[in-house]
């Protein structure tokens, strides 16, 4: 029955480092959900910049555990907060977000007695036309999410306590898309997930190409680590191989490049298209023009990065959870 643990009680757990210029929107966020966490486990992986003290501020308006780590990565980060939490029932999400007012109370309305984890969901908020840009190009749209084969990202999702410790918890051998490999390692062992499309987090996309590189090889290299989408990475390769080739055919080649680059770029466009309104004409341009760019960046971004992870790969060996997946 679903909502069965409506009342059942609930640690809140985020690591962090540097975000003083947004934790305080999302501890405020916090403060304003319709139901409440019972505990709310932060991690500071050593922030330099004024984060800590931030925090320490808001320990007479939330029930804060706050804990000191230097160095350690996010899934440390997590794994710390989640044994220091006091509740068989663990919410995580990430610094630089912004929860709707019923985030949690949506989730827990989607916990049931058959249901070991909730996947929440999240959303772009974009202020600039490049941020509109990115949003539209590399988030995907409710609409473009199968329920059944979701994999919840750690910024937003629910789960029961003993699952998570079953696993080993979060996989701190890996700095990038660790809350993929944890999800991989809860469908392994079978436990039951749920969607919860309404439970939704805000945050803003990355604003500018460099920094979309850097976060798209690190998520690459993550794969290559973890030895996943190896078939998605070798389409890659042999699409871009095949569109140098198609250049030398001039004419047809680049027609036929054209072709493939606007079926690549489609669901962008789609999902760009009701965020173009109030911008300038010169701003839609602008926007229209980036969407292509970032598909590119982002590519060569994944296509640098995966070697690089794999190659890590063969010189370490460690207890990972790993399953290669297209």
């Amino acid at each position: 029955m679903a909502g069965s643990h409506p009342r059942e009680r609930t640690s809140l757990i985020v690591t962090v480092l540097d975000e003083a210029g947004t934790i305080e929107d999302l501890l405020a966020s916090v403060a304003a959900q319709t139901q409440q966490a019972d505990e709310l486990v932060i991690v500071d992986g050593g922030s330099r910049d004024g984060t800590w003290q931030l925090l320490e501020t808001w320990t007479a308006r939330l029930p804060l555990h706050l804990i000191q780590a230097p160095g350690a990565g996010i899934a440390r980060g997590r794994n710390l907060a989640i044994e220091a939490a006091s509740s068989k029932v663990i919410a995580v999400t990430d610094a630089g977000v912004r929860l709707d007012p019923n985030w949690l109370e949506r989730l827990h309305a989607a916990l049931a007695d058959d249901v070991d984890v909730v996947s929440g969901f999240f959303r772009a908020e974009s202020s600039t036309p490049f941020e509109r840009a990115m949003g539209a190009t590399v988030l995907p749209a409710l609409a473009d999410v199968k329920p059944e084969r979701f994999l919840p990202s750690s910024r937003s999702v629910l789960f029961r306590r003993g699952v998570w410790a079953s696993v080993g918890g979060y996989p701190e051998w890996l700095d990038y898309g660790e809350d993929l490999v944890f999800d991989l390692a809860l469908k392994r062992h079978g436990y039951r997930f749920a969607f919860a499309p309404d439970a939704c987090v805000g945050f803003r996309p990355r604003g500018s190409l460099p920094a979309f590189f850097r976060q798209y090889y690190r998520y690459a290299r993550g794969d290559g680590k973890a030895d996943l989408f190896g078939q998605r990475h070798a389409i890659r390769y042999a699409t871009y191989g095949a569109a140098a080739i198609l250049l030398r055919r001039r004419g047809l080649g680049l027609a036929l490049i054209a072709l493939g680059a606007l079926a690549y770029t489609s669901r962008p466009y789609a999902r760009l298209r009701p965020l173009l309104e109030g911008l300038s004409p010169g701003e839609v341009t602008y926007a229209l023009g980036l969407v292509p760019v970032i598909r590119l960046v982002g590519d060569m971004a994944k296509m640098l990065g995966y070697p690089v992870g794999r190659w890590w790969r063969l010189r370490h060996k460690g207890p990972w959870i790993s399953r290669s997946s297209s």
